[in-house]
């Protein structure tokens, strides 16, 4: 199904998607649209232009491919399925991710995987190829994040307040040892990617690079940080009895 996205309303093209009995579905001239493919399953879906909010929210499963910009919220609390962005994504990507995947060709704006978790077999991965803002996986609760650093303007990897609250789950930063953040809270300890951890990205990385036409030699040839929390309850100090 093809759909051309220009002069139609947000909620006639989600509409059009969610009752279209077609798996594979194209929609072109994309412009602000916002919610495309909440909550679907099942669906295979190419997105030319630059879609508004949420995109891909509470995803269950399928595949979306936007080729174009991402605004905000993209992936917000998705359960499932795969979401490559084919350019950079607004401010809190994943936000609150529960399973699937979401990866990014160039950057990632702030609060990206802000309250992500991981719960059996749910497990929510994030990779930017460029670089992230602030508040990067702020109150991260489970699954990773991956920042490569590669295909930005940028001089800095991540923004200020990377991993705020942060009780659970990794963050990986591909980057030398000065290039570190220098603010990152008490709570996290930040240690070389050892060969055990560096396994246990491959596969994303793979993906990452198969979808974006990278070389993976080339990315592993540079050093990985891992960022992991050292406590469970970052916010022991708030309270009288813990």
């Amino acid at each position: 199904m093809n759909i051309a996205a220009n002069q139609i309303d947000y909620q006639t093209l989600n509409e059009m998607v969610r009752t279209s009995l077609e798996t594979d579905i194209t929609i072109s001239h994309c412009l602000g649209q916002r919610y495309i493919a909440t909550g679907l399953s099942g669906k295979n879906i190419e997105i030319y232009g630059t879609p508004g909010n949420a995109m891909g929210s509470y995803l269950c499963d399928g595949v979306i491919h936007l080729y174009g910009n991402a605004q905000e919220a993209t992936g917000d609390t998705m359960n499932g399925g795969t979401i490559y962005v084919h350019g950079s994504a607004g401010d809190g990507t994943g936000y609150a991710m529960r399973g699937g995947r979401i990866y990014i060709q160039n950057d990632a704006g702030y609060r990206t995987g802000i309250h992500m978790k991981a719960y059996e077999d749910k497990f929510p991965v994030v990779i930017i190829g460029g670089c992230a803002g602030s508040f990067l996986g702020e109150y991260q609760a489970g699954g990773v994040i991956v920042v490569l650093g590669m295909n930005t303007e940028h001089s800095h990897i991540v923004g200020y307040f990377c991993g705020t609250g942060m009780h659970g789950g990794k963050i990986y930063l591909r980057c030398d040892e000065k290039s570190l953040p220098n603010n990152l809270p008490k709570q996290v300890s930040v240690s070389v990617a050892t060969s055990k951890d560096m396994e246990e990205i491959d596969a994303y990385l793979t993906e990452y690079c198969t979808a974006f036409s990278e070389n993976k030699k080339d990315i592993l040839a540079h050093s990985f940080y891992v960022l992991t929390p050292d406590t469970k309850n970052p916010y022991k100090q708030l309270y009288t009895y813990v």
